[in-house]
């Protein structure tokens, strides 16, 4: 199957079609799309789509990046597409558009009318790949819970606010180094993949976006649970000025409680949360299960 089957909607196609659905985008939703169909098949590039892969994208919206990633699924045996979007006037009219601009390909694709924060296996499957275009202000919860209830999710690439994206991509000693750094660390390696202007989307937004791919990896040896070792990372950066003696106060039930299984993990308790990795979070955490410490 070729790319010329799918045709990409152009800045004209887009505004046509919300014309005619009497829709307006709405800040609500986060609703820019992107009209510029090299911003769209860059992001379909990167997410590198392979035979049998299931491509999830979240927020489809009128399907500019949908058609994209169709081009590289009709390229891949067996790859397949699974869309999931919120606002139901746009669910329903996209496979309308598919069928219209990738008709061959119309059978290797699903669109799910569902809040993507809610989602898991049972309504998406197992995709392997996650491709999207999301709102500013849910991109990083987003991308947790699809990681957290999708294991099989082994990679991707989302765009993003650009402030949002270096968050993502920071690491130890940053000064943009956070929870979303933390976070996103246990289950993902996360890089930087360019920037895009704001010019591309309709409506044009007041923030720039950058793009972030991302490969799975396994989250670090320990003892403690995933939620047990993000606790730790939420008090650590409750309160960002202060020491990890101080921060994690409240958690260990005392600054002295604190003290102690911050030595018992080898930190120091000196430090501050900016200055440790995922790998310490998860030391700090599994030393409330050693002997002698609770």
């Amino acid at each position: 199957m070729t790319v010329d089957r799918v045709r990409l909607l152009a800045a004209g196609d887009i505004r046509g079609i919300a014309g005619r659905l009497g829709m307006r985008p709405t800040k609500k939703l986060g609703q820019n799309f992107v009209v510029e169909q090299g911003t769209v098949r860059q992001i379909a590039a990167l997410a590198g789509v392979r035979a049998g892969d299931v491509v999830l994208e979240v927020g489809p919206g009128l399907g500019s990046l949908t058609l994209a990633l169709l081009e590289t699924v009709s390229q891949a045996d067996d790859a397949r597409l699974v869309a999931v979007e919120i606002d139901p006037l746009l669910a329903s009219e996209l496979p309308k558009t598919i069928a219209d601009r990738a008709p061959d390909l119309a059978d290797r694709t699903a669109v799910v009318a569902a809040d993507a924060m809610r989602v898991g296996a049972a309504e998406v499957g197992a995709p392997t790949v996650l491709a999207a275009n999301l709102p500013y202000n849910v991109a990083v919860p987003v991308v947790l819970h699809l990681l957290a209830e999708l294991p099989s999710l082994a990679r991707g690439v989302v765009m993003v606010q650009a402030e949002v994206a270096d968050r993502m991509c920071a690491g130890p000693g940053s000064r943009v180094y956070g929870i979303p750094s933390a976070k996103l660390a246990w289950y993902v390696s996360a890089r930087s993949a360019g920037t895009v202007p704001r010019s591309v989307f309709w409506p044009v937004p007041n923030v720039d976006s950058k793009l972030v791919a991302f490969t799975r990896h396994d989250p670090p040896p320990t003892t403690a649970s995933r939620p047990e070792v993000f606790a730790v990372v939420d008090a650590a950066f409750g309160q960002r000025r202060k020491t990890l003696r101080a921060a994690l106060a409240g958690w260990a039930g005392s600054a002295t409680g604190a003290e102690l299984l911050l030595r018992a993990a080898g930190i120091d308790p000196g430090e501050r949360g900016e200055a440790l990795a995922i790998e310490d979070f998860a030391r700090i955490a599994a030393a409330r299960h050693a002997p002698g410490t609770k």
